[in-house]
Order: structure tokens, then sequence, then C-alpha cells
């Protein structure tokens, strides 16, 4: 008899799901080539055009099958927030976010009726304003029917663990189970053609962010405008709209920084972020509060040194490769994110440690690995 897990793959196909459609994809991916000899893997998504399903099958070979709910993304967001409709049949269900049909189950009388969603981070009650009200009130409400019906909840570090049982006791049904880097972050054949375009020049720092203040990336360019500054351009991988360039040219004027110092590469392809990420001098990331910190994993996987920030997701997953900046004392910060990037720069013994403990600490984590632990968690329920 053959077992299903059924994955909640709508993600992939949300507009704006950014780093959590990845994450679907990849440990999705990585499940279906994991299964046990008794297993498959199905997926579920959301109401959706006929090429949205064939992009989710060409994604993820060897999918068992597609369910295709019949409501929208939307519509199937609020029956599920609201706990209005349920899955057909019974069985394991695996969720790579709160989005979840989750109502009440016999789990003892059934063993193989179980739901298991995903926590990334705790930023709907520790910054609301990140995400927006909205969208903050539908995920607390989200983990509110996770703590009352879920058999496990998987968070990305230990500091994620922490936080949120601080928030709602999900006793023991809390596992640790961190991401990994993007299995196409490769160094393409043109990688030289690439940075030409992108006009990469021949030292500079990178980061990836948005304006959000979270993200710390104006504390970043208030430090390139201090007495220790390093001197080399500011490259920030993420915003892209016009009001975001104007609001970068209004930040560097304010730190006194030369016109073009600070610039933004919008989003971009694995490739061409593969090219800037091994390129950079040194991988900024100076987030106030993360839940696992992907884009810092990703600079070590190209061997480029990382100053980060002392966020404890950050410190966790890093474990000694990247260089440690306090966020204490928020007036200061920018001057110890200056004298940290320099440390790095002008110390090449320094720069050579960190490049080889970067390559190590992005060997620690695979979506292999991941997949693994999934699938001995829900034998384990």
């Amino acid at each position: 008899m053959t077992t299903t897990l059924r994955v909640i793959v709508d993600e992939i196909l949300a507009p704006s799901s950014g780093g959590l459609g990845r994450y679907t994809e990849e440990l999705t991916r990585q499940l279906i080539r994991t299964a046990p000899a008794d297993c498959e893997v199905t997926g579920i998504v959301s109401a959706s055009p006929a090429a949205d399903y064939a992009t989710v099958e060409g994604l993820l070979p060897g999918l068992a099958d597609l369910t295709k709910s019949a409501l929208s993304r939307r519509e199937l967001h609020v029956a599920w927030q609201l706990g209005l409709t349920r899955l057909p049949g019974g069985g394991m269900v695996h969720a790579p976010s709160l989005l979840a049909p989750l109502n009440r189950h016999d789990r003892v009388h059934n063993t193989g009726d179980q739901t298991v969603v995903t926590i990334h981070n705790t930023l709907p009650w520790t910054y609301p304003d990140s995400l927006g009200g909205r969208e903050s009130a539908r995920l607390k409400a989200l983990a509110k029917r996770a703590h009352k019906y879920a058999d496990a909840i998987v968070v990305p570090t230990h500091a994620v663990a922490s936080e949120l049982s601080e928030i709602m006791n999900f006793g023991e049904r809390i596992r640790v189970i961190g991401g990994a880097v993007g299995s196409n972050l490769l160094i393409p054949t043109d990688a030289d053609a690439r940075a030409k375009r992108l006009k990469l020049p021949e030292r500079f720092l990178l980061t990836v962010g948005s304006l959000d203040p979270r993200k710390g990336i104006d504390s970043l360019i208030r430090s390139l405008g201090t007495e220790g500054d390093a001197g080399l351009p500011l490259l920030i991988v993420g915003p892209a709209a016009p009001a975001d360039t104007a609001a970068l040219a209004r930040l560097a004027t304010e730190a006194g920084l030369a016109e073009g110092r600070v610039r933004s590469l919008g989003p971009l392809s694995d490739e061409d972020l593969s090219v800037a990420l091994d390129r950079a001098s040194v991988f900024v990331f100076p987030s106030l509060s993360e839940g696992f910190g992907v884009p810092m994993l990703e600079a070590f996987h190209f061997g480029t040194p990382v100053v980060h920030s002392d966020a404890p997701a950050l410190v966790e997953v890093a474990a000694e490769a990247g260089v440690v900046v306090a966020r204490s004392t928020p007036d200061t910060y920018p001057e110890r994110l200056a004298e940290a990037i320099v440390s790095v720069l002008d110390n090449p013994a320094l720069t050579q440690r960190l490049r080889y403990a970067g390559f190590d600490r992005a060997s620690a984590f695979s979506w292999r690995d991941s997949a693994q632990r999934v699938w001995q968690l829900h034998a384990d329920l």
C-alpha cells in the first residue's frame, strides 16, 4: 500500500511569494526525490490557469498528482483561515507555510491523519509593520488555528523556536528544520558579460533587502558616511520601483554620499545574483530581525566574506563564519557596521578565513537533508 504525503505547493504560484515560493519549490522537489519506497508526494494548489498547473508540474518532476482546488488563492486563504473547508479524505499533509487546512482530527485512532505547518519567523508579532496590518492579522489567525489543530510546527532555527514559545505554547510540537541555498545558484559561463551588463565595480559592497526599516539598509547607507568608512560603492539587490530609487537617493544624500555611491540592482535572476555574490568584496546583512537568513547563507556559498547583525537567527546560522555587529544602541549601529566592514577589507588573513568558513557553513545545509528530516517528522507522528 502506498502512503501519500500531500504538500501545499500554492506558494510557488503566489505573485509575490519571494523566498517562500523558492522554499516550497526546493523542499518539495527534495521530498519527491527522498520519498521512501512505499511513499509518494502529491501537490495541492488553488484554482489557477492551466499554464500555472503546468509550471508547477514542470518544477516538480515526479509529483504523483496535483490536486486543484475549486477556490481561488484568496478564497482558499479565507476558507482555511476560518476552517470552512477540508481536503477530501485523510492522510499526511505538509504545509511549507501557515496556509493549511487545519481542523479537528483524530490522530489517536487514525495515526495517518496529520497536518504539519511551517512558521518561518515571528514578524507578525514582533515587526507587524514589515508585513502590513492585514497580512499580519491573517498570519496570526492561521497561527491560532495551528496552535489548536496542527500536529507539529516546523521552524527554521532554534531562535525562532525560542521567540515563538514566548508568544504561544506549542510544547513539544516544534521541530527545527532549516533551509539551504537554492539549487540554481551557480556561476554561469557568461559571468564576465553579466558583470559588465550589471556594471559591477572591481570592488564593492553588496546587500539584499528592501527599504523596510527592519532590514537595516538605512543604517548600512549611513555607515558609508561615517569617519571609518571604507569608501567602496554599495549595491543593493531588491528595491526596483521608482519610489524605492528615489528613497535610496534621498538616504544617500542625507548621509553625505556622492551620487552613484549607492545603487539598486533591482531583482536579479539566479545567474546574475550568483555573479554579484561571487564578485562582492563583502556581503553585508544588517537586518534587525530574521527567521533564517538565506541571503547570508548564499554569500557563504560563494566564499564571500560576510558582515551581519547579531539578530539571534543570523548568529545561529552563521556559527562564527561571519563578522557579527551588535544592534544595540541604534544611533551608533552605522559606525559599528563601518568598522566591521573595514576590519575585513583591511585584513587579508581574516578575509581568507571567512572565505573558507563560509564554504563550510553553507555546506552544512542542504535541501536533501531538510526533506529527509521532514519525512522523519511525519514518520515520528
